[in-house]
């Protein structure tokens, strides 16, 4: 049976790179493509209060624009001290157009605003991977899915590292004694949030197949 061709919903590249290493394409009979190749007028929006409803969205609109399956997630830090913040707002914490460097020095700001500073800034990324399919073609019938999976660190105040995107290069792992940013891809693809979402998804996607 030929692949099904399967939309990635995203045009941040950082997420674009994992996800393409994450998702077994060939496990699940997908032919991955991205939204630029398909539908690059389409438009994905955030809207939602959650990560789950903002990676369903974007599914959904991915879908709708090309007509296709679609995979999306959605992601953000959580920071205890900052009552849960930047959390769905992450790529757009320091405003619009979203910059890793401005939100990461927004997030210092406010890390070091803290009175009485803590001696930890517990923290952990979230991430809700979302699979919507249209009622026909080799998917039929119509299938929304959403998993999630999470990631527990520390905020450090100095960055560290050079890889990854976002606010990895601030993320501790203590078990590991580095920073998000300063694992390869193929460690971070062993631990991190958008693993463990896009793991339990695929998990999903085979029970319906069997």
């Amino acid at each position: 049976m030929p692949s099904q061709r399967v939309v990635v919903a995203t045009r941040n590249q950082g997420k674009l790179k994992e996800i393409l290493r994450l998702v077994d394409a060939d496990a699940l009979g997908f032919e991955l493509v991205t939204i630029d190749q398909i539908a690059p007028d389409a438009v994905l929006l955030e809207e939602e209060a959650t990560f789950e409803g903002n990676a369903l969205a974007k599914a959904r609109q991915a879908a709708a624009s090309t007509g296709l399956p679609a995979l999306a997630d959605d992601s953000g830090l959580e920071v205890d001290v900052l009552a849960g913040e930047p959390g769905v707002r992450s790529a757009r914490y320091a405003g619009e157009p979203s910059d890793d460097r401005r939100n990461n020095a927004k997030l210092v700001e406010a890390l070091r605003a803290v009175k009485p500073a803590p001696g930890v800034f517990v923290a952990r990324f979230r991430c809700a991977a979302a699979f919507v399919a249209p009622g026909r073609g080799a998917v039929a019938g119509g299938i929304e899915l959403v998993r999630s999976g999470a990631c527990a660190g520390e905020m450090i105040l100095e960055p560290r590292g050079e890889m990854g995107f976002g606010y990895d290069p601030h993320f501790w792992l203590p078990a590991l004694g580095r920073t998000m940013a300063e694992l390869s891809l193929e460690e971070k693809n062993q631990l991190s949030h958008r693993a463990a979402a896009f793991a339990a998804l695929s998990r999903a996607l085979r029970a319906r197949e069997s």
